[in-house]
């Protein structure tokens, strides 16, 4: 069984003083019989409060986003072994709002990818179609697509140290959610497309869902079977909301 494994992503939002008290409320919340993983990934300048705050809890850290170059004249952009060497131990890559505002594409995507594992960070790579393309018809074609770029570049073996995100562009801070069933499908379908390349990896591999999960939803889309948590944004800036996706996560009726 996959250990679930629940995603904050504060995005852009915050301050020191709220990280503080945040993370606090939160480590103070979760009970330690909940079967999941909890990850924060605080803006980049809060990132030291935030290793801090962490620090013996059990809830790991994580960016949101890299330069896949490990050093050198990239004025404003922090490496992967920046990241590592705050304490974190996860990114994310490839998140919607990057590909869209600042023209991440898929081969950017693949490179960050590569260059977060290389640093010893556990990427996690996030995947997802417009609301146009779900109309078309399109979804898996696409998603398809944004793994398989990233396979190509580094393998299926690398997926054993991944993670996996389908976060539909459609629900992101809309306030709409796919159904639980509309999630599955696409969640098993990018099991099936990995398991072409290795049954294991693809049995191994937690595949995160995000988009307008709300701890009132959260049971449902978790108790599918190939949801194995969620990437969480807007609700993951309320503690109480946040921990009740967590409790859910770490003790659903799977399907």
């Amino acid at each position: 069984m996959r250990k679930p494994l629940v995603a904050a992503n504060w995005k852009m939002h915050g301050s020191r003083e709220m990280t503080r008290e945040l993370i606090m409320a939160i480590r103070d919340g979760v009970d330690d019989s909940w079967d999941t993983e909890i990850l924060i990934c605080p803006p980049y300048v809060y990132l030291d409060e935030a290793s801090r705050q962490l620090d013996g809890s059990g809830i790991a850290l994580g960016a949101q986003h890299l330069n896949p170059n490990p050093g050198g004249a990239h004025t404003g952009e922090v490496s992967a072994p920046m990241l590592a060497d705050l304490g974190c131990t996860h990114v994310i890559v490839g998140h919607s709002e990057r590909r869209a505002m600042y023209g991440d594409d898929d081969a950017v995507v693949a490179a960050n990818f590569q260059a977060a594992q290389a640093a010893g960070l556990i990427p996690v790579l996030c995947v997802g179609e417009t609301l146009e393309e779900r109309e078309a018809g399109t979804t898996g074609v696409v998603v398809a697509e944004q793994v398989e770029a990233v396979t190509a570049a580094a393998g299926i073996e690398a997926f054993d140290k991944a993670v996996l995100a389908y976060e539909p562009v459609w629900a992101i801070g809309t306030g709409l959610t796919a159904t639980p069933e509309q999630a599955q499908e696409v969640h098993a379908g990018l099991r099936g497309l990995l398991a072409k390349m290795s049954d294991k990896i693809a049995s191994d591999l937690r595949i995160l869902y995000g988009g307008s999960v709300k701890g009132a939803n959260a049971r449902a889309l978790f108790g599918m079977p190939d949801i194995d948590g969620g990437l969480i944004g807007g609700a993951s800036l309320e503690a109480s909301e946040f921990l009740a996706i967590c409790e859910a996560a770490g003790t659903p009726a799977r399907a």
